[in-house]
């Protein structure tokens, strides 16, 4: 069974590449709505599902743009108005990525939060003032997680209405 015949085979990396892109939104490394749109993506270019696969890329396209600017606008919208400077999320996110491979995983969290509340800190000169700023960053990079994970969760949604309906 070859890529182009619409059989299985493209199903299943069309799956995979999804599934990776949801895992993607708190692996470092992996893009998670280009990996989600790409199954899509890969799906409607090689399988014969019929001319419905176009509507179901152009409506996962749609999602995955929102999602790449909703997931930037909104959560950062929220850290301007509290005054969280975005140095200390650059620094809690380089932090966060040596910490990912320092302690797999929870290193991550560790490196993130310790590195904006260490650049709060230096920035305001108190514990007491730097912790609701990384209180609200950290709230921040839930929401942002969330926004994306939700894109993904959508255009898999569409891929699998697409699967059954076209």
């Amino acid at each position: 069974m070859s890529l182009t015949d619409g059989g299985a085979a493209v199903s299943v990396v069309a799956a995979i590449a999804i599934v990776a892109g949801l895992a993607g939104v708190v692996v470092p490394g992996l893009p998670a709505l280009p990996l989600c749109w790409g199954g899509v993506l890969l799906w409607a270019i090689f399988s014969d599902a019929g001319p419905g696969r176009w509507a179901v890329l152009g409506a996962a396209t749609v999602v995955a743009a929102a999602g790449a600017v909703i997931k930037y606008a909104w959560p950062g919208r929220n850290l301007k108005r509290t005054g969280v400077p975005t140095s200390s999320l650059l620094v809690g996110g380089l932090l966060g990525l040596v910490g990912f491979f320092v302690i797999p995983v929870i290193g991550l969290v560790i490196g993130f939060v310790g590195g904006v509340w260490g650049a709060e800190r230096l920035r305001l000169g108190s514990n007491q003032l730097a912790w609701p700023a990384t209180v609200q960053a950290l709230k921040a990079a839930g929401l942002s997680m969330m926004v994306e994970f939700l894109a993904g969760l959508m255009i898999a949604a569409l891929w699998v209405a697409g699967l059954l309906f076209t």
